[in-house]
């Protein structure tokens, strides 16, 4: 009875350990797996989830809910409807729910689809195209009303004029080179959004 009581420890001893070694293992494997997930796979985990809340460079703050990740910008939809693009440059900090959050951790890091891959000069330059007005926040503060007149590698001309006014040449007021690099958000309309897919 002794010796089977010995060796009935010593199987638990060596279950014990087993499972020991395999937790370790399994939390290894998730640090690890954590440690390869970028920002922009989180987002794509939060696209079409509650809105979250963005503390932009520039100071502001913005609730939207994601609704594309670009390669190297985002858009959302704010509650008051339109679009927002921000680069991920900008973004300071996102606020999210708790469950969101854990959500986005476990995101797997599915296929790169081709919208993921799309750039924010891309996404600017159709914007252009469609002569949409719209509203931009740069990085110290200021904002700017207009039309996207060009687009180019890392920079946009915007031909300033009230959003309620169309882009004609009695309408507009001034002319701005502006660099993508102090751009901290764009905002569109409702009436004026593009169809974000």
């Amino acid at each position: 009875m002794r010796w089977e009581r010995f060796f009935q420890d010593l199987e638990n001893q060596l279950a014990a350990e087993w499972d020991a070694k395999r937790a370790a293992l399994d939390s290894e494997s998730e640090r690890l797996r954590i440690a390869g997930l970028a920002l922009r796979d989180r987002l794509r985990a939060l696209v079409g989830t509650d809105p979250v809340a963005f503390e932009l460079v520039d100071g502001s703050r913005h609730e939207a809910a994601i609704a594309a990740v670009g390669a190297d910008w985002i858009a959302g939809r704010p509650p008051a409807a339109g679009v927002l693009i921000v680069p991920l440059a900008a973004v300071r900090l996102i606020g999210a729910s708790e469950p969101e959050l854990l959500r986005s951790a476990r995101a797997s890091t599915g296929p790169d689809l081709l919208a993921a891959r799309v750039t924010l000069g891309f996404a600017l330059r159709d914007l252009a195209r469609r002569r949409v007005p719209a509203t931009l926040g740069l990085r110290g503060g200021r904002t700017a009303t207009g039309t996207l007149d060009r687009v180019g590698a890392d920079h946009l001309d915007l031909a300033v004029h009230a959003l309620d006014a169309p882009r004609r040449p009695a309408e507009v007021v001034g002319f701005r080179l502006v660099p993508l690099a102090s751009l901290a958000w764009l905002r569109v309309d409702a009436d004026a959004s593009p169809v974000l897919t």
